[in-house]
């Protein structure tokens, strides 16, 4: 089904004037504090669940164990994701999954007031967690086009990421600051900043414009792989991402950087994991006032590159600030492949195939985030932490390499 909200100005105007004409329109406005709020909540929590696990194990692995957990259900449930998506009201779906999130956060928070030590009962709520996650993306990916019009799209992504890459700077170096006096209140925190997130959704009005709900068939269950296989240039673009953060993703590495070789805090595990968001808000903000207009698949292909060469220089540093500068710049990177991504896909799908589409598309960035992790634990713990994240800079520079040949399409695209 088809869904428009109240758009207001639909007029595309250059610089800053175009970006505020998007939050002018109530819709729009109510999903980026959600986002805003929601990616907050999930960026502390990640702190506090990654340095709770590993003082309790002291296992890398089990680092890698927390990504693993949270996509297995994505890479389980995404094709009836897809369809819930594409059947049925996205903002209420959205709403639900919000609703799940904030109950695992008031568990976790439960288990860390009675002192628990059993990591098992962690990874069953992070299990509960990536489940909601799994129809969280594709509604909440394809309502956004349903919120602005087509003409205004590439900015609010850009500005959707900004309020993503704004929390994920705040979340981190707050969580950790508040992981320091205690867990609990970090908990707590995620859960209001979830409630939040729900209401916000639960007031966004849509209305119906048409589109019956077909019967459910096999081929309508696999359509959005059908898709993206018969569009070379969004399988390349969605691939190239996956394979990229994959290998190159530190993220579940971090505390044992902060740790053991660093030698800083939970304060200073947050501020690492706060340096990417920097990078990549500093990037939203430059491609909402200055959308990329022509050269994207080269542009795409060199920002992986240097993704990939920050990563090496990640691996290398010994010192927190250049530690941090590196990470930076990695989140820089990363946001135009992200952006490019998501342009890419949601433009090329039909309105009735964007959950479909979009929970395909979940299914490959919960590869490169979640198994990007367990990855990361698992050579980290077979190799070392600083090989590993060697091997995946490395890895990435290759994977650029092949990928331009592969899709030489991709590497052609000059505007979307």
């Amino acid at each position: 089904m088809t869904h428009s909200a109240d758009r207001g100005a639909a007029s595309e105007e250059p610089g800053s004037g175009a970006a505020t004409a998007i939050f002018q329109q109530r819709g729009f406005r109510q999903y980026w504090l959600s986002q805003l709020c929601a990616i907050f909540a999930a960026q502390m929590q990640s702190v506090a669940i990654g340095w709770q696990v590993y003082e309790m194990t002291q296992r890398p692995l089990d680092l890698g164990f927390v990504g693993l957990a949270q996509f297995l259900p994505v890479c389980v449930l995404a094709l009836v994701a897809g369809q819930v998506a594409d059947r049925y009201d996205r903002s209420r779906v959205l709403l639900g999954c919000l609703a799940l999130q904030m109950l695992c956060a008031v568990a976790l928070l439960s288990l860390t007031l009675v002192g628990n030590t059993q990591v098992a009962l962690i990874f069953g709520v992070l299990g509960l967690t990536g489940a909601a996650r799994a129809f969280e993306f594709p509604a909440s990916a394809s309502l956004l086009p349903n919120l602005v019009p087509a003409e205004q799209f590439v900015r609010a992504a850009a500005l959707t990421s900004s309020a993503r890459q704004s929390a994920s700077i705040i979340g981190p170096a707050l969580g950790g600051l508040l992981y320091a006096v205690s867990p609990g209140i970090v908990y707590g925190s995620c859960v209001a900043l979830l409630l939040v997130a729900a209401l916000q959704i639960a007031v966004i009005r849509l209305r119906v414009v048409g589109g019956d709900r077909k019967a459910v068939t096999w081929e309508s269950v696999v359509a959005g792989v059908a898709f993206i296989r018969g569009h070379p240039v969004v399988l390349g673009a969605i691939s190239l991402d996956l394979f990229a953060v994959l290998l190159g993703g530190t993220t579940a590495l971090l505390p044992i950087f902060a740790r053991d070789i660093l030698h800083v805090g939970p304060w200073g595990l947050g501020l690492l994991r706060s340096a990417p968001a920097v990078g990549a808000l500093g990037m939203a903000a430059f491609l909402a006032y200055r959308p990329i207009r022509s050269n994207m698949g080269t542009t795409l292909f060199l920002t992986v590159a240097v993704f990939g060469l920050a990563t090496i220089g990640f691996a290398l540093s010994e010192h927190l600030w250049l530690s941090m500068g590196m990470l930076v710049v990695l989140g820089a990177s990363d946001m135009v492949s992200v952006v490019i991504r998501r342009v890419v896909v949601q433009v090329s799908t039909p309105d009735e195939m964007r959950g479909r589409v979009s929970a395909v598309e979940s299914v490959f960035i919960g590869a490169s985030n979640e198994l990007g992790e367990f990855e990361s634990g698992v050579t980290a713990a077979w190799f070392g932490v600083v090989p590993a994240a060697l091997i995946g800079g490395i890895g990435t520079l290759m994977i650029v390499g092949v990928w331009s040949w592969l899709f030489p399409h991709l590497r052609r695209v000059n505007a979307l």
